[in-house]
């Protein structure tokens, strides 16, 4: 059988570009092998993102990880540093889930030799693709927006406490976007709480190394990372079914989030 291709491209031509590194689903039978039944029931995939998303805006460019996180993970830096010092969290190539529960049969977690090959097979070709994408938006508009996408489930003890909120904006504290981008983001995510949705920015999740690796205001490129709350649009439980009444509901404020994010970008690109 031949492998998929790592990344998948639909390319649009506006400022904004759509990232999700977490929704790919595919893992090669040799990597499967080795995952015992909790790796194997890969429960912390970002379910249903690019649907969720899907035809929101026309000119938007999504750039898809196909690889699942338990492959690698496209969110976390090349050398595997920690993101979030003194937290709970996984890796590169993660050896627990969510729960804090391994993943793997006994001796088969990835070495270092296989993390490098990871990272070359699959890590690689997407950051290039996203950069490259990134590059185009900006070469044609001045600015380019990456808006990256992630879903989770709201009750994971072992990463946080309690009940996560419906939209988590994550800015890196304010410096992966312009200050301009990061409140037209919010604003339009406030207009969600009469509808009964929570939030919070800068929260659990101020971004993952992909925000924080592009978001470079100062040029031009500006970051935001977007965590759902899965709660918000499907049931957080094999089959993980995707429930399209919640989600119908959802989609109608994400597509006023996406339209602030690249309509900012366009103001940004006039110096106005």
């Amino acid at each position: 059988m031949t492998p998929p291709e790592p990344v998948r491209v639909t390319p649009g031509d506006g400022p904004l570009v759509l990232g999700v590194p977490h929704a790919g689903t595919y893992v090669p039978p040799d990597l499967l092998d080795g995952l015992n039944e909790h790796g194997r029931a890969l429960a912390d995939t970002d379910w249903h993102v690019p649907r969720l998303y899907a035809d929101l805006l026309p000119d938007v460019t999504v750039v898809e990880a196909v690889a699942h996180r338990y492959v690698i993970d496209c969110n976390r830096p090349p050398d595997g540093e920690s993101l979030y010092p003194g937290q709970n969290t996984t890796g590169l190539c993660p050896t627990t889930d969510f729960e804090g529960r391994p993943i793997h049969r006994d001796g088969a977690a990835p070495d270092g030799a296989e993390q490098a090959r990871r990272l070359e097979a699959w890590h690689r070709p997407y950051h290039e693709a996203l950069a490259d994408a990134l590059a185009r938006a900006r070469a044609r508009h001045g600015v380019a927006v990456l808006y990256d996408a992630h879903s989770i489930r709201c009750r994971l003890p072992f990463l946080f406490a309690g009940l996560l909120p419906d939209f988590n904006i994550g800015t890196n504290g304010g410096t992966s976007c312009a200050r301009r981008v990061a409140e037209a983001v919010e604003t339009a995510v406030r207009a969600a709480i009469p509808d009964g949705f929570t939030m919070v920015r800068d929260g659990r999740f101020k971004g993952g190394w992909t925000t924080r690796h592009y978001g470079r205001p100062d040029e031009g490129v500006h970051a935001v990372q977007m965590e759902l709350a899965q709660a918000a649009y499907m049931d957080e439980a094999p089959p993980w079914t995707y429930r399209p009444e919640r989600a119908d509901r959802l989609r109608r404020h994400l597509r006023r989030v996406l339209l602030a994010a690249r309509d900012t970008a366009r103001v940004l690109a006039r110096g106005t």
